[in-house]
């Protein structure tokens, strides 16, 4: 059986409530359950959660609350990968044997039917352990600088400063949208970014943390803008 599970507790805190607040017109959930539901990817779309709210707005736009996530997994330091595996576990218990797993993060509105559908192409092409989003940092991260104690400025790596950005080599970063992987990585623990892990690569305008209120009103920016270019290329 193929899996999707959104994890979404309730105990957000710089942004309360919000796996379920509005954005763009529906609660920010939505956009996560509908692509995957779109995607045809999936025997089962599930939201793990420990928030009776989050369960009911899920189960309202199509998702399954299967189960309610445990206390010790609810809290502010709990990882993806033992949320996973928590719901990979429960399924196997009712005798549900599942194959692969996608982790679709609940507050990814910019996340596309395409690219879960490609993720899934290329995990099982490559056979290896994970597939999931990244995307390019947008300025050389050799040219990193950090702010000292003393309010000054050093460079990360000084051996590149008068290296041309054109010859740098070019780095990536989590998208931050979704996770592909094997159920069998899952329940071991393996580490997502390793070897046996392949990229699914995003454009950077797709592609928006969302764990501020200043990044918030940021995406809503962005995502009603691609809207609108949506749109205009329809006419």
């Amino acid at each position: 059986m193929r899996l999707a599970v959104i994890p979404a507790r309730g105990g957000s805190k710089r942004i309360p409530r919000k796996n379920i607040k509005p954005f763009c017109g529906k609660p920010m959930i939505v956009w996560s359950i509908e692509a995957a539901l779109r995607s045809g990817c999936f025997d089962k779309v599930i939201v793990s959660t420990d928030d009776t709210e989050i369960a009911d707005v899920a189960r309202q736009y199509g998702a399954s609350v299967p189960f309610m996530r445990p206390a010790e997994l609810s809290d502010d330091y709990t990882g993806t990968l033992p949320v996973i595996r928590h719901g990979i576990e429960w399924f196997n218990a009712q005798g549900q044997a599942i194959e692969q797993v996608c982790c679709l993060y609940a507050t990814a509105p910019f996340v596309r039917v395409e690219d879960i559908q490609r993720g899934l192409q290329i995990l099982e092409e490559t056979c290896g352990d994970y597939a999931f989003s990244v995307t390019s940092y947008a300025f050389p991260i050799q040219r990193a600088i950090r702010l000292t104690e003393q309010g000054r400025v050093e460079m990360f790596s000084p051996e590149h400063f008068n290296t041309r950005s054109q010859d740098l080599e070019e780095a990536f970063h989590d998208a931050g949208q979704f996770y592909w992987g094997r159920a069998s990585a899952w329940l071991q623990g393996k580490m997502i970014f390793n070897p046996g892990s392949a990229p699914v690569l995003l454009p950077r305008h797709r592609v928006q943390d969302i764990d501020t209120p200043e990044d918030w009103v940021r995406a809503e920016w962005l995502f009603k803008a691609m809207q609108a270019q949506q749109d205009t290329d329809q006419l």
